[in-house]
C-alpha cells in the first residue's frame, strides 16, 4: 500500500515504441523473412495532387506545421481556450490569459486552482490573496502584469499529464514570445520546467535568459503562493525572488 499508486503506463509505452522505432523496428511481424541489414531501395516518388488553384497538395502538407498557433496575442489568447487546446478535453472550465498585452512583467503559474474556473481568473482565492500581496509588496498590481498559466484548465489531482507536458510547454513558450515582457515570473515546478526545462527550486536564486523571436525575457523562478501558505517559512526566500525580478531592470 505504501508503494507508489501513480503509473503513468501510456507514458512509459510510448517511450518503448519510440525506442524499437529508432532502432528500425517498424512492424510486430511480417510474412516473409527480411534482411534488416540490406540497403533500402529507393521508393518512387508520390504524384503531387493540385488544388484548383494549381498549388501541390502534398507540398502544402508539408508546409503546414503540426501545431499551428495564433501569432498575435488577442487570437492567441482565444484559440488558448477553444476546441483545438490541448485541454479541451479535459474537464472543468478553460481559464483565459489576463493583463495589458505590452506588460513588462509576465507572471506564469501551473494551472487554475478549483475555484479559478469559477471566478474566470487565474490566481484566486486565498493563493491569489497572498498573490495580490506580493505584487504590492513591488509596487504592482494585477492590472500592471499579464498572467498565464501552462495549463488552461485544471488537470485531474492538479498534476499535469506528462504525455502533453512538452505540448503545453512549447505553448507557454509561444505566449511569452508574443508579449515579450523584459521580466517573466514563474510560480512553481511545473511553470520551472516548462520554460527552464529543470525543476524549481534548483532553479531559484538567479536571472535566467529566455530567448524568443522579439527578444530576450529575463526569468525569475520562485515558489507558487499555494506552497507558501503550506509552508510560510518559505515566505523569506520568496521575498529575496521578488527583489530579484525587480532589480537591475533592463534599459
Amino acid at each position: 500500500m505504501g508503494a507508489d499508486q501513480h503509473l503513468d503506463w501510456m507514458g512509459a509505452a510510448a517511450s518503448a515504441l519510440s525506442w524499437w522505432q529508432d532502432a528500425g523496428v517498424d512492424m510486430l511481424v511480417d510474412d516473409a523473412p527480411r534482411d534488416w541489414l540490406a540497403p533500402l531501395s529507393p521508393e518512387p516518388a508520390a504524384p503531387l495532387g493540385t488544388s484548383p488553384g494549381g498549388i501541390a497538395t502534398q507540398a502544402l502538407a508539408v508546409a503546414v506545421p503540426a501545431l499551428a498557433m495564433p501569432e498575435t496575442l488577442d487570437a492567441f489568447v482565444a484559440w488558448r481556450t477553444g476546441q483545438d487546446a490541448p485541454e479541451a478535453s479535459w474537464r472543468g472550465i478553460s481559464v483565459a490569459a489576463s493583463g495589458p498585452a505590452d506588460a513588462a512583467i509576465m507572471v506564469l503559474a501551473d494551472c487554475p486552482d478549483k475555484d479559478d474556473g469559477d471566478a474566470g481568473t487565474l490566481l484566486t482565492g486565498a493563493a491569489g490573496r497572498l498573490f495580490d500581496r506580493m505584487l504590492a509588496a513591488i509596487g504592482l498590481s494585477r492590472d500592471a502584469v499579464h498572467i498565464a498559466a501552462v495549463c488552461a484548465r485544471r488537470p485531474v489531482a492538479g498534476r499535469m499529464p506528462g504525455e502533453v507536458e512538452e505540448r503545453l510547454a512549447d505553448i507557454a513558450r509561444h505566449h511569452i514570445g508574443l508579449v515579450a515582457p523584459k521580466r517573466l515570473l514563474l510560480l512553481g515546478n511545473a511553470a520551472s520546467r516548462a520554460i527552464l526545462s529543470a525543476e524549481m527550486p534548483g532553479t531559484r536564486g538567479s536571472l535566467h535568459p529566455f530567448n524568443h523571436k522579439r527578444g530576450t525575457t529575463q526569468v525569475v523562478a520562485t515558489f507558487h503562493p499555494r506552497f507558501l501558505i503550506e509552508k510560510p517559512v518559505a515566505k523569506a526566500e520568496a521575498w529575496k525572488d521578488l527583489q530579484l525580478l525587480m532589480g537591475d531592470w533592463p534599459a
